[in-house]
């Protein structure tokens, strides 16, 4: 790799630290091609990507950062990362979960390091899909609630009719 190509690898991974809600860094040693794969497919599907990265590269991106960020780039380090803060966590802890070789070591978020137990907390929020399905139904549901109130009284004096009808034929 001659030094415009370090240049520009540095660049795109200044790019990924400032654009993704959260980028998650990992160890690797011992997946073989097909994991990697299978890993990077199911990470597609939810919207984030997986990328091996070269520490020294990593760490001159984060040039200004925090001693514990620049900590994180230790060993064979690969990052998952997305625009929404949760799909990556989500996907790269269940993973580590089924697969013994993968191991998250932490994250960053913003200026914030994370580490894998937070890892581990950011995967159990619901992803921003999830969220946006929750906040639709709070907005639906005091429509459906007005609704039956206003269908109410109109039962309760059909209920009533009936009964006076049915007593009156007994």
């Amino acid at each position: 790799m001659d030094r415009a190509q370090k240049a520009e690898s540095i660049e795109t991974l200044k790019g990924v630290f400032s654009g993704a809600g959260a980028v998650v860094v990992t160890h690797y040693v011992g997946l073989t091609v097909a994991n990697m794969n299978d890993l990077r497919g199911r990470l597609r599907q939810e919207g984030a990507s997986l990328k091996v990265v070269k520490n020294r590269l990593a760490q001159k991106a984060l040039d200004g950062s925090s001693d514990a960020a620049i900590a994180l780039f230790k060993g064979p380090v690969a990052i998952a990362y997305a625009n929404d803060a949760v799909s990556a966590a989500k996907v790269t802890a269940q993973y580590a979960k089924d697969n013994e070789n993968f191991k998250v070591i932490g994250a960053l978020m913003g200026e914030d390091v994370l580490d894998a137990k937070a890892v581990a907390a950011l995967a159990t929020l619901p992803s921003l899909d999830e969220l946006r399905g929750k906040l639709v139904g709070l907005l639906q549901a005091p429509a459906t609630r007005i609704a039956g109130v206003l269908q109410a009284p109109a039962g309760a004096l059909a209920r009533v009719i009936g009964a006076y009808a049915a007593k009156d034929a007994a």
